[in-house]
């Protein structure tokens, strides 16, 4: 599972940026329902961190449904993937709460923000 990447730099926790990246690995596609991935020693070993920080991006990952585990068998790509978008929504309706809350308190117009939320839009 290569496709893992963690910044030693950020400064955003180790462990959120694994549940981020096998979210977002999960939310395109790449990984795909009931696939496995990784035991938890196995991915520690490959990015070279703790194995207690995967295992804790695991227990997030399994509490918002997007992986699930089966004793002696190892962790799965949940096959409700509405778990995941939806998780993403909520996650991403608190972020534009904050960011709309900001822009008010600093004057920022309903028409600057929405210009602002269209050019991003097109560049992506």
């Amino acid at each position: 599972m290569s496709s893992i990447f963690v910044d030693f730099k950020s400064r955003k926790p180790i462990y959120e940026q694994l549940v981020d990246n096998v979210s977002s690995l999960v939310l395109r596609g790449i990984l795909k329902p009931n696939e496995s991935i990784p035991s938890v020693r196995q991915l520690a070993q490959e990015l070279g961190i703790n194995p207690n920080t995967i295992h804790k991006a695991y227990a997030e990952l399994e509490r918002r449904g997007i992986i699930y585990s089966s004793p002696g068998r190892g962790s799965f790509v949940s096959d409700d993937i509405n778990t995941a978008h939806e998780s993403k929504k909520a996650e991403l309706r608190r972020a534009l709460a904050t960011a709309a809350k900001n822009a008010h308190e600093l004057g920022v117009t309903y028409g600057e923000a929405e210009e602002i939320i269209r050019k991003e839009w097109e560049n992506n």
